[in-house]
């Protein structure tokens, strides 16, 4: 159960403390992950051009897959928060057995998917060598999708429990490894053979693995959460519970890989511009894909406890957690957004020699893509503890239909007129992302007030 309050304590500061104490952990978890991405873009920059524009093609297709299958996965949060809020030990139990089923049935078609890809990659306008890296790494790769999403399954359980830190640790731990890993194959040092993107790809792979066996360890283990028995009737699986996993996590999923689609299409119209052009978009976009990574642990703290008040029935508790996750994600978008404005050429130095010549073209590029990128992160930043919030109250399918009007309606129409109609390439296509998540976060509110609206009238009736 939740923590009775402190009477003595104001509730917004009992909400501040505990919101951080799930969304510091939570957060650290995922920008320790992002690491491993920024600190591969920096490997496949050291290794030439064209490994820069096929890695970062290679990831954010893999990358696509693994928010797809992942978001679906994690239905389970939400679910296990309500039913932890209400103190009901049995639905907890059953919610997180079907979870780790829903990961095998999901992970199977998602696997069979990625090493297919390799046709259609040839008939998106990228060079024979992009197609052929691409490959390289995807097919090593899709043997780490298994582990990550039993993970996800059981990281969405611990964390809805209020045991975020033992994620914080396993995850810091496998992105150290994972780093180490991605240097010594993908450069062949202490004797190892020297595998480039394939060596990037194995040592990630190898990653999944380690995480997600060390969790089910710490499950199995921990006294707090042994009594609880996840690994018990675990081959007996449950249709009914494993169907409202499903109608929850589901659209989730969708709603995942539609964004991550369509940012994958602008990077295919990107690719379609030249290698200069897609490297300095890779170089911007991995950069905010690590700073984005607090407001998504923010996001799933804002899940957590909203899901929790959900429990209780608590409609003040709710709109405290969702008012905290807004206010502090955008306090720290405000920051970054700054330093994208004011040290673009200090941030692209990180990954390539910004005053060798052959790179000139690519910093040229990438300057202006974290001008717009730095106007745009507010607001990106809200959607998402917006929809952290939505997720808590099991509002999933209609911010999905939401999200395709935004992205694919608004967001590529935007983009393929300025870039390619109006000839303004890259920038128009960041300006159309831009314009798409500004759609989305004011959608989003609308939704949200909607649902804080009909919550107040059944609570009065």
């Amino acid at each position: 159960m939740i923590n009775p309050p402190d009477p003595t304590e104001h509730p917004l500061r009992t909400e501040v403390r505990e919101f951080f104490k799930l969304a510091i952990p939570l957060t650290s978890a995922q920008v320790a992950q992002s690491a491993t991405g920024f600190v591969d873009t920096i490997m496949m920059g050291h290794m030439g051009a064209e490994v820069l524009a096929a890695g970062g093609l290679a990831a954010i297709i893999y990358f696509s897959v693994m928010a797809t299958t992942s978001g679906a996965v994690m239905g389970v949060s939400p679910l296990v928060a309500e039913a932890f809020g209400a103190g009901d030990k049995h639905r907890i139990q059953q919610i997180a057995r079907q979870g780790l089923w829903l990961a095998v049935v999901v992970a199977l078609p998602a696997m069979v998917f990625l090493g297919h890809l390799d046709r259609w990659l040839v008939y998106t306008g990228q060079s024979e060598t992009t197609v052929l890296l691409v490959n390289t790494y995807l097919d090593i790769i899709v043997w780490g999708l298994l582990p990550m999403l039993g993970f996800t399954a059981l990281r969405s359980t611990v964390s809805a429990l209020s045991q975020a830190r033992p994620i914080m640790v396993i995850m810091v731990v496998g992105t150290g490894f994972n780093i180490v890993g991605n240097y010594l194959l993908g450069f062949g040092k202490l004797g190892l053979p020297s595998m480039g993107l394939a060596g990037l790809a194995l040592a990630t792979t190898l990653t999944w693995w380690g995480m997600f066996l060390a969790l089910a360890l710490y499950v199995l283990l921990h006294p707090t959460l042994r009594p609880y028995r996840f690994f018990q009737t675990l081959h007996y699986p449950k249709p009914r519970t494993l169907g409202q996993l499903a109608w929850v996590g589901i659209p989730m999923g969708i709603f995942a890989g539609l964004e991550s689609g369509f940012f994958l299409v602008i990077m295919f119209w990107m690719g379609q511009l030249g290698t200069d052009t897609l490297a300095a978009h890779q170089v911007v976009l991995q950069t905010i894909v690590v700073v984005f990574m607090i407001p998504l642990g923010i996001s799933f703290a804002t899940t957590v406890r909203v899901g929790q008040w959900l429990g209780k029935r608590d409609l003040a508790g709710m709109q405290r957690a969702t008012w905290v996750s807004m206010v502090i994600t955008t306090l720290f978008m405000v920051g970054g957004s700054l330093l994208f404005m004011v040290f673009p050429k200090q941030i692209i130095g990180i990954y390539l020699d910004v005053d060798k010549p052959e790179n000139r073209a690519i910093v040229a590029l990438a300057i202006p893509l974290f001008h717009i990128a730095g106007i745009t992160m507010i607001l990106d930043g809200l959607q998402k503890a917006i929809y952290g919030a939505l997720q808590g109250l099991q509002d999933t399918r209609i911010p999905m239909v939401l999200n395709v009007l935004g992205f694919w309606g608004v967001g590529l129409s935007v983009g393929y007129g300025l870039g390619f109609q109006l000839g303004m390439d890259s920038r128009g296509l960041w300006i159309g992302q831009s314009v798409a998540i500004a759609t989305v976060a004011i959608l989003f509110s609308w939704r949200l007030y909607q649902l804080i609206g009909r919550q107040k009238q059944q609570a009065l009736s």
